[in-house]
């Protein structure tokens, strides 16, 4: 066997091997797989810009906040000099000489001590700001979660209304064919098959109707995911009902704990007390501690030149500096910053009332929905005894076509009107847990 065959079979092998290893694709990589609401709501997550936006800004607070832990800590300067006189100068009383060339070499550390308490309020506003900043992260994900769970079951409405506009096809024509049986026979006027064939041209019409909306549903869905519009999307379905089991004391208590934009508020609030204090930072003094190292020479590692004085020296200087009067600019920002405030404890309060509105209309929105579910859920099966009824006393030459083309296109509405109520409540539901600070999946 040659070398040549050798290596391919080998290669071969390995192929078989890895592909073996890998074993069947799951869930989320199969993209025949019709995905769950968590998978949409995740794959959102991952690929939404305003997601990715407020992580970013997450990062630049993070980096942001040991900025400004760097403030605690003194600063190192350094500064080499090189300076050339036309001539060398002897001093004749004392010996010195100022060289023609000299290098100096000076190094500093200076430390703040205090300045006002200004250095620890500002770095409690970075960690404020990005308390802020994860807060507000957490905002966008909920917004965007909300959004995708009602285009979602908005996905699922538009099939089901498909659905039921090509079962309402199936069944005008063939109750028109039973109508053009009895109008061959002598048995229906021809007015009863006119009347059965305008309606199933709306019934296919209708299809069309509803199709569009599917696919403007399914397209606005890969928009969220970011992918091309056009793109197959299959999703689970999730047809059963669910009641809702709290009242709307316990919502709105759970609302006013959890929602992140009353934590935003009090971040706001929190923030605009370290204004007042940073306003204020004035009426104290400033001292800052330094120490500096001076080092002189001819050579340009700063060596020689014993007769030109001292090579080398160092001092420790501490500055204190006090602003004793500014025109009265500190007691007018201390104002400005405390009216500031009030206004941010009036926002907070203003915030929770539209909380407290936005949970009730929510509840109310909810409850409405799911009241109707039980309500349409009798009137189908009434429906169907009611096409029965009228497709027999038909046959029997008894109740007329139109009778019974009546009965079908109630039933189908009642259908439809029951999918919209069903789906409507899982949106209704899904709002209202976003108005409660909390996700929905189910």
């Amino acid at each position: 066997m040659s070398a040549k065959k050798i290596l391919a079979a080998c290669l071969y092998c390995f192929l078989i091997l890895f592909f073996w290893a890998q074993g069947p694709l799951s869930a989320e990589e199969d993209k025949s797989s019709p995905l769950s609401l968590d998978q949409v709501v995740q794959i959102a997550l991952k690929a939404n810009l305003d997601v990715q936006t407020s992580n970013r800004e997450t990062e630049a607070a993070e980096y942001a906040k040991k900025k400004s832990r760097t403030n605690f800590f003194p600063t190192l300067n350094a500064t080499y000099q090189y300076k050339q006189n036309e001539k060398e100068i002897r001093s004749p009383y004392i010996g010195i000489i100022t060289p023609k060339e000299r290098y100096t070499l000076a190094t500093s550390i200076t430390q703040p001590l205090f300045n006002g308490f200004s250095i620890a309020n500002q770095y409690k506003m970075s960690e404020l700001n990005l308390d802020m900043t994860k807060a507000n992260k957490k905002r966008v994900r909920q917004d965007v979660a909300l959004e995708v769970t009602k285009a979602y079951f908005e996905i699922l409405k538009a099939e089901k209304f498909f659905g039921v506009s090509k079962e309402t096809v199936n069944q005008v024509s063939a109750q028109t064919d039973v109508v053009n049986n009895f109008y061959q026979v002598g048995m229906s006027p021809l007015n009863d098959l006119l009347e059965s064939q305008v309606l199933l041209a709306s019934a296919k019409q209708e299809v069309v109707f509803t199709k569009n909306d599917l696919d403007i549903a399914r397209s606005y869905m890969n928009t969220l995911l970011r992918r091309p519009t056009s793109q197959a999307l299959e999703i689970v379905d999730m047809l059963d009902y669910k009641p809702f089991e709290h009242g709307l004391d316990f919502c709105i208590r759970t609302a006013l704990e959890k929602r992140v934009e009353l934590k935003m508020a009090d971040i706001e609030i929190e923030l605009a007390e370290k204004d007042i204090l940073l306003a204020k930072k004035t009426y104290y003094p400033t001292i800052n501690l330094t120490g500096t190292y001076y080092r002189v020479g001819t050579e340009w590692d700063v060596s020689g030149g014993k007769d030109i004085g001292d090579v080398d020296t160092w001092d420790i200087t501490a500055v204190a500096s006090w602003d004793f009067w500014d025109w009265g600019r500190t007691s007018y920002g201390t104002r400005e910053q405390k009216s500031r405030r009030s206004q941010a404890i009036l926002n907070r309060s203003k915030i929770e009332d539209s909380i407290q509105f936005s949970v009730t209309q929510a509840y109310l929105q909810m409850q409405t929905s799911e009241k109707n579910i039980t309500t349409i859920e009798t009137a189908i099966e009434q429906a169907k005894e009611n096409v029965r009824i009228n497709e027999e006393r038909y046959k029997e030459q008894v109740a007329t076509s139109t009778d019974v083309l009546t009965a079908q296109t109630l039933l189908f509405r009642t259908m439809n009107n029951y999918y919209r109520a069903l789906y409507d409540f899982q949106i209704a539901k899904a709002s209202l847990y976003r108005e409660m600070g909390q996700e929905y999946f189910e």
